[in-house]
């Protein structure tokens, strides 16, 4: 006997939304029942996270948004700005605990709806369906079987790719003593940070009022840092370049997420799906995953709907996935100038174009536009190259350093 139609294991961004999706989009017989298995509180459950994405107003979280931006601007090491308005596009801040309160809400009445906590161990297929096995809150064992169960844990390690690099950051959530910020204004890059020797760092400023902001500090690397590293890098910013004067930290935010052109099996079985960064919803050249869950979790939702077996297409064409490999082995190998490949795309191109290529909804013709504007002999000499490099797994700790959980503070910021 079935203990839901669906059970979908992790309350993430990627779970929510599933759970949003099909419980609210349908009614009546339509709507499948739904067990939605989140971690117990406790090392399992990740802290507060901060997601950021962009699309037109009046979007269906737009309730729960810290703040949205109209302008973007990016500088690069000599100081230079451009400052673009992606019109009809607005940059959105919505952070974790606003998300799941906003989506809690919504779920709270829905017939067939049940969230529990539990610790899952594995997910297996059933003749007739999945079934999911773990520890629950109080440490008695617990077993769920359903028709389809859709997994969205971080992965335990990455799969085998021809290039991995981390972007790995820390972010203070601050207050000054005087005003410091344009509120209308959010800093996508700035290159005035400290390079380092491997890879590329930029620092990211997304102002909350005059006053107050998230200043990050972020990097491009094969390793992650330690705190004392990104915490000098952030004194830096915030006082060398920024010059914020005087300021209060009133939160902090870290993270990793994996920037690799591996392939992330999204099957993991009949009836079984991984969807999240699990499922290769992370866009590899940004590290952005937030808008690609909701496109992934949308077509999920619509073949369940229709009583289709889900069959999801990638969360990125292959086309944004050729280039992005493309990006991360010139990147890797230092034959392109991070800081002033960014820079100079931005510069050249409209702010709104940009971000469609990033999201990997730009045209054809667009993405060749963007590829002339890049340099060209060491671009062509990757693309070359690419596809006959061997894909082999990742050092076993380039995840995060924390080898027992390496993507614990998923798509945390972007």
């Amino acid at each position: 006997m079935r203990d839901a139609d669906i059970v979908i294991v992790g309350a993430g961004a990627a779970g929510l939304s599933l759970a949003h999706r099909l419980c609210t989009a349908a009614a009546g017989s339509a709507r499948p029942s739904v067990l939605l298995v989140d971690a117990p509180h406790g090392p399992l459950r990740p802290p507060e996270r901060t997601w950021c994405f962009w699309e037109g107003p009046g979007g269906e979280y737009d309730a729960a948004l810290s703040a949205s931006w109209e302008q973007l601007r990016v500088r690069g090491r000599d100081g230079g700005c451009t400052v673009g308005r992606p019109e009809p596009l607005r940059y959105k801040m919505l952070r974790s605990r606003a998300f799941e309160t906003l989506t809690g809400e919504r779920l709270s009445d829905v017939d067939g709806f049940r969230r529990i906590e539990a610790t899952v161990r594995s997910i297996r297929d059933t003749p007739d369906g999945a079934e999911v096995h773990g520890q629950g809150a109080a440490g008695n064992p617990v077993r769920f079987r359903a028709r389809w169960a859709f997994d969205s844990r971080p992965p335990p390690h990455l799969p085998a790719a021809r290039t991995t690099l981390l972007q790995h950051f820390r972010g203070w959530f601050l207050r000054t003593a005087r005003p410091a910020f344009d509120p209308r204004v959010a800093d996508l890059m700035d290159f005035r940070t400290r390079q380092p020797a491997h890879g590329l760092s930029f620092g990211y400023v997304l102002p909350l009022g005059p006053r107050e902001a998230l200043v990050e500090y972020t990097e491009f690397s094969r390793a992650v840092s330690g705190d004392d590293a990104y915490d000098r890098a952030l004194r830096h910013y915030t006082g060398d370049v920024l010059g914020l004067g005087e300021f209060r930290v009133t939160a902090v935010e870290q993270g990793v997420i994996p920037m690799t052109d591996a392939r992330f099996p999204r099957r993991a079985g009949r009836s079984v799906l991984r969807i999240g960064t699990a499922g290769g919803a992370t866009r590899p050249s940004t590290g952005y995953t937030f808008a690609a869950v909701q496109r992934q979790t949308a077509a999920i939702a619509d073949d369940l709907l229709a009583g289709r077996a889900p069959s999801p297409p990638p969360p990125h064409a292959w086309r944004s996935r050729a280039m992005d490999a493309v990006l991360l082995r010139a990147l890797d190998s230092g034959r392109v100038d991070g800081a002033e490949f960014f820079t100079g795309l931005f510069r050249a191109l409209p702010m709104e174009r940009m971000l469609r290529f990033l999201d990997g909804r730009s045209r054809v013709w667009e993405d060749l536009l963007v590829g002339l504007h890049t340099p060209m002999a060491p671009m062509v000499r990757t693309a070359l190259e690419v596809p006959w490099l061997a894909r082999r797994p990742p050092p076993a700790r380039s995840a995060s350093g924390r080898p027992e959980r390496p993507f614990d503070q998923e798509e945390s910021v972007r």
